[in-house]
């Protein structure tokens, strides 16, 4: 009988000093990440289409919209490429390096949409090199929630995975709190003219400078514990990508089924509902991101109480509370942000924030205790980028289509209504995991 792993004890394999180094790591990096998807998600919403698709913005400004929220979906069809890759390598030369390197990609991306020319500069040449740069986003974006999940969870005592899991998506909040706050600042500050000439490169190009400052805080924070386990015991698949395939189907698609709704849902608050209320209600615009960018704190205050109620209650029982909540909320969220009034559209998506941070918070615990060490890696990184194509990918996308096909915006809430219940069967089917082992002497 082998002894249990050090990560699965109550006082956790990490001092409290490197336990602050990991969570601050973790979050560091997966703020950068998403402040990076969230400033292109937002600008979609409001300016991309002129600038990049220009003549069909002439001629059919609808299409023109749908095809820029296409734009968001392109990305994410290349996120189980960046999760195969990095999920493989991580699982075999470690957690770390995958995070540093997903880092530093997204972070170039990034910066370089910033300096693009516009259609109006390059002609057609505008919207490739943009596909471009999403595909790169998109591919960085599929390796590293997997990384930054592994490298908390795997980092925490037994009765605290919950809570630890929760920082690396508290990122997404608080990327999105960065992003709205800063597109709100430059669109109160300067002309409509100006953003549109040259203030919309800014946020992008300010991405440099907290990739440096994440570059650092990630190179601080030591290799997973059980990593580290696996190359003492030298007991590591060769091919973890082959075994997953081969024997871990299941977790693989219930991780996926259990994402889709949180994250459809998630990408309405992120950039439909900024392109709905400020092109079709025709509300201020700063006022919209300002109402985004306060339902975002409630987003990350919700995503850490689920992550510490799934440590009270177990998983399931907070991942079903919180999409019932969001299922319930959906048609009577229409309702109010129809009224056209910035108190009642904060309080919808205030709302919605309680049940997407009880569905999202749980997750990098529950998705890492479903697999495996060895092929920990890859199996929850292709798990979550398979259920961002199918819930969020094309969110934005479809809820426009809906919208513009049936002139009722609860078709949407109706959409995201079905997703939720397959995810709360997801959810079931994958069963209880709390306080699974973690160690790799629990699998060999």
């Amino acid at each position: 009988m082998t002894t249990p792993s050090q990560v699965d004890t109550l006082s956790g394999p990490s001092t409290r000093r490197e336990e602050r180094k990991v969570l601050a790591g973790t979050l560091v990096g997966t703020t950068i990440e998403w402040y990076d998807f969230f400033i292109f998600a937002q600008l979609t919403a409001t300016l991309l289409s002129p600038l990049f698709l220009a003549p069909l913005n002439e001629s059919n400004p609808g299409l023109a919209q749908i095809l820029s929220f296409a734009l968001i979906g392109i990305s994410f069809l290349f996120r189980p490429l960046g999760a195969v890759i990095a999920g493989h390598l991580g699982d075999r030369l470690g957690r770390k390096a995958m995070l540093v390197f997903t880092l530093v990609m997204m972070g170039a991306a990034t910066a370089l949409i910033g300096m693009l020319p516009t259609y109006a500069q390059i002609g057609a040449w505008a919207p490739v090199l943009l596909i471009l740069l999403r595909v790169i986003q998109g591919f960085s974006a599929g390796g590293e929630w997997g990384g930054a999940a592994l490298m908390a969870v795997e980092h925490a005592p037994l009765n605290k995975r919950g809570l630890f899991g929760a920082y690396p998506q508290i990122g997404v909040p608080v990327g999105m709190i960065l992003a709205t706050g800063l597109l709100f600042f430059l669109n109160s500050s300067m002309s409509k003219e100006d953003f549109a000439a040259w203030g919309w490169r800014v946020p992008f190009l300010l991405s440099i400078v907290l990739i440096v400052v994440g570059y650092l805080i990630r190179r601080a924070v030591a290799e997973s514990p059980v990593f580290q386990e696996m190359a003492l015991r030298k007991k590591e698949s060769k091919a973890p990508l082959g075994e997953l395939i081969r024997n871990h189907k299941l977790p693989v698609l219930y991780s996926t089924l259990i994402f889709i709704g949180n994250n459809a849902a998630g990408y309405l608050l992120i950039a439909f509902f900024i392109s709905y209320a400020t092109r079709t209600l025709k509300m201020p615009t700063p006022q919209i991101l300002l109402a985004t960018t306060l339902a975002s704190f409630g987003w990350l205050i919700f995503t850490l109480v689920g992550g510490w109620l799934s440590d009270k209650i177990g998983r399931v029982k907070t991942f079903l509370a919180g999409y019932a909540i969001v299922f319930a909320w959906m048609l009577p969220m229409f309702a109010l942000i129809d009224t056209k009034n910035i108190w009642l559209y904060g309080v919808a998506l205030f709302v919605l924030t309680i049940g997407l941070g009880l569905s999202y918070g749980p997750m990098s615990a529950m998705y890492a205790e479903m697999f495996p060490a060895n092929v920990r890696y890859s199996g929850i990184s292709i798990g979550y980028a398979f259920g961002a194509i199918l819930g969020g990918a094309f969110a934005a996308t479809i809820a426009e289509t809906l919208l513009q096909s049936t002139k009722w915006a609860g078709s949407i809430g109706i959409y995201i209504m079905v997703l939720c219940v397959i995810s709360a069967i997801g959810v079931v089917l994958a069963k209880e995991t709390k306080g699974r082992p973690l160690g790799v002497s629990a699998h060999h």
